[in-house]
């Protein structure tokens, strides 16, 4: 006779009959951890009405027996359901769509619901504009600051609001504004990237920006200039691209037909994709004539043609990061230590090679 048993308020739903027998209730964690319903409910809940020593047993047992406490049912039953809001500007730039899907798995792992609030160039920077956004009043805030509106939001956001973020790398160690912030450490892998050219026998290297989080250039222009500095090689002009294959294309029209330019550098693997295709109708000859450099190393870098140099940049991980900082603040006697994310790696492939031979 088939079971017709509602699943009780905080269990999570079984998928089929053999896994209804064996699903693990509140009422077994109750048991083995030798506490009423209600305490484990309290736990799950993240009431701070329950002792340290009694919380740890519970989570203890939770782990031990693999309960899933079900968020829905918990609502439905008056519980509270733990959220973050991200605020981003644009969910559809690489990093950015990567952090927020490491920021995702984070949350979701550790029982959060995760809405998404997307800025404007013109966001108003008010408490209650910022408010407003929120899925639930005075809720966690984790900002995406890899531009302009995401830093101006992350710099105004009012004290009161538990928050963290991600952005660039501050421009000096340590200034991180006294909130929670994870970064890449950009600067040093453009440095790096530079180099690396410099080292093909490159007598300079011409670099084309990604606009940055502020008014200043950003950090990977920096690094490229620090290579260059140190080196004491010329600086050339920057090259003012954006964030598109097509703003790469229409940047590097005019540099790439000069036969004295030999490596550029890109703020990202779209700009490359333009600089390869303004080098292919300029005739000149990639990597033989000119070495081409992406960051970012998006999936299609390695099947572009030539394939792509770049800079590979752990942005998924950054994301699980920063919502590890924003747990630990937020429960600073039971989450779990922030994960770690991978430093940036240089990627050679095609695009790059030894600097053209020039009479002497």
């Amino acid at each position: 006779m088939q079971n017709h048993t509602p699943a009780r308020p905080d269990e999570e739903p079984s998928q089929g009959g053999a896994d209804r027998q064996r699903s693990v209730s509140i009422f077994d964690v109750a048991k083995a951890a030798g506490v009423s319903h209600q305490t484990v409910s309290r736990v799950v809940n993240g009431s701070p009405k329950v002792r340290k020593a009694t919380r740890e047993r519970v989570l203890q047992v939770i782990d031990e027996l693999g309960y899933k406490p079900n968020r829905l049912a918990r609502a439905l039953a008056g519980g509270v359901v733990r959220s973050v809001t991200v605020l981003t500007s644009d969910t559809t730039l690489y990093g950015a769509s990567l952090a927020l899907r490491g920021i995702e798995e984070a949350a979701r792992a550790a029982d959060f619901a995760v809405s998404v609030s997307v800025l404007d160039e013109n966001s108003p920077l008010t408490p209650d504009d910022v408010a407003g956004r929120l899925a639930r009043p005075g809720e966690p805030v984790l900002v995406i600051a890899f531009n302009a509106p995401g830093e101006r939001v992350w710099r105004a956001l009012p004290a009161e609001f538990p928050a963290a973020a991600v952005v660039e790398r501050p421009q000096k160690a340590g200034q991180t504004g006294g909130r929670p912030e994870a970064w890449l450490d950009d600067r040093a892998a453009a440095a790096q990237a530079t180099r690396y050219l410099l080292g093909l026998g490159h007598r300079t290297v011409h670099y084309m920006t990604i606009p940055s989080s502020t008014a200043r250039v950003g950090q990977r222009a920096e690094g490229w200039r620090d290579a260059l500095g140190a080196a004491s090689l010329p600086v050339p002009e920057l090259l003012e691209g954006g964030w598109s294959p097509r703003s790469g294309y229409l940047a590097a029209r005019t540099v790439v037909a000069d036969p004295q330019v030999t490596a550029v550098l890109c703020g990202n693997d779209d700009l490359a994709l333009g600089v390869l295709r303004a080098a292919r109708e300029a005739g000149r000859d990639v990597p033989g004539e000119l070495s081409v450099m992406g960051f970012d190393d998006a999936p299609y870098a390695a099947y572009t043609h030539p394939t792509l140099t770049t800079v590979r940049l752990d942005f998924e991980g950054l994301g699980r990061g920063a919502f590890g900082m924003l747990h630990r603040l937020l429960d600073p006697d039971n989450a779990p230590a922030p994960s770690l994310w991978a430093e940036p790696e240089l990627i050679v492939r095609e695009s790059t090679g030894p600097a053209p031979h020039r009479p002497a």
